[in-house]
């Protein structure tokens, strides 16, 4: 019996390594795979002296990641509902779009921020250069 438990535990921990590793790859997908891409466009036009080129590897590159990242954090999911089961729990549904969703709405939030208050033109209210 008390291997029972100690398997459950074991589960429950890898459930959260494997819901830990659902976020990261869901947060990946909203700013280093997007920089990394709009660096290689850049690097792209340089070497070919085409803005087009340029903007066509950047947004097909970003494309590309974006459907492999959610194709890996959907295998994910999958493993977490199946080790949540061996965990003892009823679960039916993953957290893939609740994840999702809950990191697009931090994202944007954090983007509102940094573009109206710090940034962008909500920035020259409070400039000492202000008129």
């Amino acid at each position: 019996m008390e291997t029972r438990g100690v398997r459950r535990q074991a589960d429950k921990g890898f459930a959260a390594f494997l819901l830990a590793c659902e976020l990261v790859v869901c947060l990946s997908v909203w700013g280093p795979q997007p920089a990394f891409w709009l660096w290689f466009g850049s690097h792209a036009q340089y070497w070919t002296g085409s803005v087009s080129v340029g903007i066509v590897s950047a947004f097909v590159g970003m494309l590309c990641t974006l459907f492999v990242s959610l194709a890996i954090a959907r295998r994910i999911d999958h493993a977490w509902k199946l080790v949540r089961r061996a965990a003892g729990y009823h679960q039916e549904r993953g957290m893939l779009e609740r994840i999702f969703v809950v990191t697009a709405v931090i994202v944007a939030a954090g983007f509102s921020i940094w573009f109206f208050i710090l940034h962008g033109p909500g920035s020259s209210v409070f400039s000492p250069r202000a008129p």
